[in-house]
């Protein structure tokens, strides 16, 4: 009865470490005394137990944060820079047997190039054009780790730290640039104001009538408010005609210069 048992056990034992079962996003690595034969994998795999190691690998997308990094840029500005990083293996056999740890690797690789890319630039440039110096560090990234079997698709700078007089100052500039603006934009709309107006004035004075129609205009709006008086100026031009009319009307009775007395009554 005992030999049959251990029989069993070994049996047992045997199938568990020779039957392995892989996911889809998986593959095994198998070493067969000591020399790769290649990634297999998914689904059921045969091992020959004692010879044959297998080592799992996952194909799917690792989102790696890269922790904070000082940083001195190029013109001399202290900040702190942390990042994200998304890759994935491509080649199972290089990602085991080309490097020791590709996780490690992959993430000391991409603190050393974070600092170095970002240290080349300028601040400004960190702040403005973010998404250029994101590609930048794919492209370093993605060429050092290809022989490792590995490919970066994404690196986004996820945050920049700056020191505290920093963003004050940054605050002051940008409160200058928003009054520079304010003013300018202030000065345009009196530019187009007076331009307006002096074209009014030219209309007017091509028509007169223009001004008293404006004029008239003027006191439907006030006599529309709920005023008990109202005192406002008179313009001379609106007696023009009327004076005109009476000068008329003063030369027709006026006498012809060298003209006799009137007659005389009872003469």
């Amino acid at each position: 009865m005992v030999p049959y048992l251990a029989l069993v056990i070994i049996g047992v034992l045997f199938l568990y470490s020779a039957i392995k079962i892989l996911n889809e996003y998986e593959r095994g690595v198998v070493f067969r005394l000591g020399r790769v034969i290649g990634a297999k994998g998914p689904g059921l795999i045969l091992l020959i137990p004692v010879i044959d190691k297998m080592v799992r690998v996952d194909l799917r997308v690792v989102a790696m944060d890269v922790p904070p990094q000082d940083v001195i840029t190029r013109d001399n500005v202290s900040i702190k820079v942390s990042a994200v990083l998304y890759f994935r293996v491509l080649d199972p056999n290089r990602a085991i047997v080309s490097v020791e740890n590709y996780l490690y690797a992959t993430s000391q690789l991409a603190q050393t190039t974070l600092r170095s890319t970002c240290g080349q630039a300028e601040l400004d440039d960190l702040l403005s054009e973010r998404e250029k110096i994101n590609e930048h560090i794919q492209v370093i990234l993605d060429k050092d780790t290809e022989p490792w079997g590995i490919k970066v698709a994404k690196v986004e700078i996820k945050h920049i730290d700056l020191p505290q007089e920093m963003q004050r100052a940054m605050a002051k500039q940008a409160e200058a640039e928003r009054e520079r603006r304010a003013k300018i934009i202030g000065a345009e709309g009196e530019f187009q104001a007076a331009q307006k107006l002096a074209d009014a004035a030219q209309i007017i004075s091509l028509q007169p009538v223009a001004l008293q129609l404006r004029f008239l205009q003027t006191l439907r709006e006030v006599a529309a408010e709920n005023n008990s008086t109202t005192i406002f100026p008179v313009p001379i031009d609106l007696f023009t005609p009327f004076i005109e009319v009476a000068k008329a009307m003063k030369a027709a009775f006026v006498p012809p210069a060298g003209g006799g007395k009137p007659p005389q009554e009872g003469a």
